[in-house]
């Protein structure tokens, strides 16, 4: 049983948990998201923080705003928010009982977080209460609608949400259907159902039907995608890799595929609740 105890201990103890420390970042409270990289050559919490910034200001995040981080990770985005939005009503949903536990005991009082599904806000909100909603890097792990109908019922009139996304393009459509299931299989690796994805004209087509009006969908394929590929191609160079490693490495991989094959696009998705 030693054995087997060793290595339990060696696996990550959630399935969206990262080593932040590989990938750049020895904060207690880390970055794991992609990145939005000018270049390559960025240090990863800077490309982590660009990639957060970009998604507020789509929505011109505001200190007054009443906000919720739906899967904030480690937690580095809520210092984020408060330390440069000086955001003074913060909540956050997260997944993994060990994130949400450290952000407790680091954040005290600051923030009003909960160990929850993003897709079940409706077990923690009775009625509208946010003004905003941000989900950085984490969004298209779920089904589109069953998000957009757990935010809506949350969000106050006029309230806005942003998060990230993947969209299939119009050379995607063309696909046979052997081609399309190797691209199934490729996306389900990465937990990513490729049933929940679609085309722009789909995607506002669905996004309008759950009740929001589509403020922007910008494509950061190049900055994202492509971006994260050629940070951690350049940091491969330790002679022995680990379970962590690994993880980090077929991502990366998987990014390089997606944006050179051009089929499978990083969107970021704004969308404001009317009146």
């Amino acid at each position: 049983m030693k054995w087997l105890q060793a290595i339990q201990q060696k696996l990550p103890q959630h399935k969206y948990a990262i080593n932040s420390h590989l990938l750049g970042d020895e904060a207690e409270l880390a970055w794991s998201n992609l990145g939005y990289w000018a270049d390559a050559t960025s240090a990863y919490p800077h490309a982590c923080q660009q990639l957060a910034k970009h998604l507020a200001q789509s929505i011109q995040l505001d200190s007054k705003d009443a906000l919720l981080d739906l899967g904030c990770g480690q937690g580095a985005s809520l210092i984020f928010w408060l330390e440069h939005f000086q955001i003074q009503n913060l909540s956050a949903v997260e997944l993994q009982s060990a994130c949400v536990e450290k952000i407790k005991k680091n954040l005290n009082s600051k923030v009003k977080i909960q160990t929850e599904s993003f897709l079940n806000l409706k077990n923690i909100y009775s009625q509208p209460c946010m003004d905003a909603v941000l989900c950085i890097d984490a969004a298209y792990h779920s089904d589109l609608n069953s998000l957009l109908l757990s935010v809506f019922k949350v969000l106050n009139s006029k309230g806005r949400f942003a998060f990230h996304y993947l969209m299939l393009s119009d050379p995607f459509l063309n696909l046979n259907s052997f081609q399309k299931l190797k691209y199934q299989s490729l996306l389900k690796a990465a937990d990513v159902n490729l049933k929940h994805l679609n085309s722009k004209q789909k995607l506002t087509a669905q996004i309008q039907q759950s009740g929001f009006e589509v403020l922007n969908i910008e494509d950061l394929s190049a900055e994202v995608l492509a971006g994260f590929a050629a940070y951690i191609e350049q940091q491969e160079n330790a002679s022995t890799v680990s379970l962590d490693q690994l993880k980090i490495q077929m991502t990366a991989k998987l990014c390089k595929k997606l944006y050179e094959d051009g089929l499978v696009r990083y969107v970021q998705i704004s969308l404001s609740k009317p009146e």
